[in-house]
């Protein structure tokens, strides 16, 4: 695989076969996976520290990002745009040079 974008994620995310998934279904196991997010970040279990990403902050973070792309697929939202845009209104909000700026 090449890199790996925020378009070719929701591209491939969007292939899967969701059926039977609607908005309140994903943002609910959104808001869930942010609780198990929590619950690792406490205890700071990390991939480095085991041999397997089960149970780490770093399984969490993906089952976030994942359940975020899902519901943005739903909506028909690119968040590659959204990132731009957003971190343009962020720019100028905090008086700094925007992180896509050369």
């Amino acid at each position: 695989m090449k890199d790996l974008t925020i378009r070719n994620l929701q591209d491939s995310i969007a292939k899967i076969n969701h059926k039977n998934n609607s908005v309140d279904k994903y943002f609910y196991k959104l808001a869930e996976e942010v609780g198990e997010l929590a619950k690792v970040i406490r205890k700071d279990k990390r991939l480095k520290d085991s041999n397997t990403i089960k149970d780490t902050i770093e399984e969490e973070l993906y089952d976030v990002l994942y359940y975020v792309v899902c519901l943005a697929n739903i909506y028909d939202i690119d968040l590659e745009k959204c990132a731009i845009l957003k971190e343009e209104l962020n720019s100028k909000k905090y008086d700094r040079k925007s992180i896509f700026e050369n």
